[in-house]
């Protein structure tokens, strides 16, 4: 039995030197392919020198998080260019939208998001997408995409049936179901529920959003049975059947 971690950042500096032992103890978890999301220049060689020490199991993304735009912007965007031609690129992202932290640049947000969007379909891989209370927003930007191949997984999907169902109408995307389903009062177990298995992807967020029993702690890739699990009994089947299944999604999304 295997699995995939469609998002993970283990060349985080939060793992120091041991992130390499990371990406082997997600192996001997069954966690077999990594997906590992850019997030700015300042760990984009990181992205890709990981992704080179374990060709077949981690694989790059590029892409520059909304949180990480800086106010003079377009060097930075400039910078995530240059990478296009780099071999073995399976996504643009993590991108998006991201009213959580700040609003105020909403416009600088969206347009360095479409740059990236219009990079994926030149590139004709998926995207991921980030979207913290944003949702209405975002939408609307996918909304002028519609009909254009645009494809990706809305990465931490904490949104409620009717936002999942919205998104299905937007084109082919997936729902990332990370640790956050396994705590407490969490919505998104419900909402789980809702989504066909066909549409769900499993991943981590590692360093971030560590599942139950691990709360608290640093994540990892390693911890992604304990939310396919809790996956699997929300749904009402196996565990079994939600390795299967996502791994599929994955593979079929990524192309890897």
């Amino acid at each position: 039995m295997h699995f995939v971690d469609t998002h993970t950042h283990l060349y985080m500096p939060e793992y120091g030197d041991g992130s390499d032992d990371a990406v082997r103890r997600a192996i001997d978890a069954g966690v077999s392919k990594l997906i590992l999301p850019d997030v700015d220049s300042t760990v984009r060689e990181s992205v890709f020198s990981m992704a080179a020490r374990f060709p077949g199991t981690a694989f790059p993304c590029l892409g520059l998080h909304p949180t990480e735009i800086p106010d003079e912007w377009r060097e930075e965007v400039d910078r995530m260019i240059e990478y296009r031609g780099t071999e073995g690129i399976v996504a643009i992202g993590e991108t998006g939208m991201d009213f959580h932290w700040r609003k105020d640049n909403a416009a600088v947000q969206e347009e360095v998001f479409r740059i990236q969007l219009d990079l994926a379909l030149e590139l004709d891989i998926p995207v991921i997408v980030h979207n913290r209370e944003a949702t209405e927003y975002t939408l609307n930007i996918l909304k002028d995409y519609r009909g254009r191949g645009l494809r990706g997984v809305f990465h931490a999907f904490g949104g409620s049936c009717e936002t999942f169902k919205e998104l299905q109408k937007l084109g082919d995307w997936y729902a990332g179901i990370g640790g956050v389903v396994t705590f407490k009062k969490a919505s998104i177990a419900e909402t789980v529920k809702e989504i066909p298995l066909d549409r769900i992807l499993t991943e981590t967020d590692a360093p971030w959003l560590t599942p139950v029993p691990f709360r608290g702690q640093r994540n990892e890739s390693s911890y992604i049975p304990y939310i396919a699990e809790k996956i699997a009994l929300q749904k009402g089947t196996s565990l079994e059947a939600v390795a299967e299944t996502t791994c599929r999604n994955a593979e079929k999304l990524f192309g890897i």
